[in-house]
């Protein structure tokens, strides 16, 4: 049997990389998926079409996460559509890499409001649609959080809260059966990383040399990890932060 045989999953930020990766995982393993997105529409719409043309259920959902009116547009829709709620991943981030020097109020505000307050209202509506029977949240971190490169300070500030905010979530909703885990990924190969020159660059090549198993990872090697989460096999995990990083750490 699928691993997420009737369950519903909420995915932020799942029109393209690391986070349409999970979609597609997720519907593979049987959920029905609310594929969201900010602005990328026609991704969103293309994943959708994929888990659709095989045999799937997937709807799509535009909503800034850091806007409290559209979380609870994104859930309700969730709920119309297939009528129960059982699994958040918290993957919508924004990340600039720039030095101290140029750091903006501007930007601050931009990272954490997606990166962490965004995190944070997801979660607590998720919180309120799980059923009686609990249910699982997934927060996307970031190793950038215990290698700490520099010019990353806002972005590493971010995932460094993600890692406390999962540790205090699993405290405090465990009472509830809702379980709160965290991934923290290494550098994956997706738009993001393509856009910004990152792919190809003395930089990854940087970072491939940290990683002890010597490649960039691809949002295939992040899902089936966030799969064993949201499944019932991690019935008794809560609180854990794993890296799925090549070893790089």
């Amino acid at each position: 049997m699928a691993k997420l045989s009737g369950k519903t999953a909420v995915v932020t930020g799942a029109s393209k990389g690391i986070g349409a990766g999970i979609a597609r995982e997720f519907a593979a393993q049987g959920a029905a998926v609310v594929v969201n997105y900010a602005s990328d529409k026609q991704g969103a719409e293309k994943v959708v079409a994929e888990i659709k043309g095989k045999g799937g259920q997937a709807i799509a959902v535009q909503g800034d996460v850091a806007k409290l009116g559209d979380v609870k547009r994104i859930f309700a829709e969730a709920k119309q559509a297939f009528g129960r709620l059982d699994i958040l991943v918290n993957n919508a981030g924004v990340y600039k890499f720039l030095p101290l020097d140029a750091v903006t109020e501007e930007e601050f505000h931009r990272e954490f409001n997606i990166n962490v307050l965004g995190l944070l209202l997801a979660t607590q509506e998720a919180a309120r649609q799980f059923g009686p029977e609990g249910g699982s949240v997934i927060n996307i971190g970031s190793v950038a959080s215990t290698i700490n490169p520099p010019e990353s300070v806002i972005y590493t500030a971010t995932k460094h809260a993600v890692n406390g905010v999962t540790r205090v979530l699993a405290k405090e909703l465990g009472p509830k059966k809702i379980r709160v885990n965290s991934i923290n990924p290494g550098l994956v190969a997706t738009e993001g990383t393509d856009a910004m020159g990152i792919v190809g660059s003395e930089a990854e090549k940087a970072m491939v040399g940290m990683t002890p198993l010597g490649r960039v990872g691809l949002p295939a090697d992040i899902s089936p990890a966030v799969v064993f989460l949201a499944s019932d096999e991690a019935a008794w995990v809560t609180g854990e932060t794993l890296a799925v990083s090549g070893g790089l750490r």
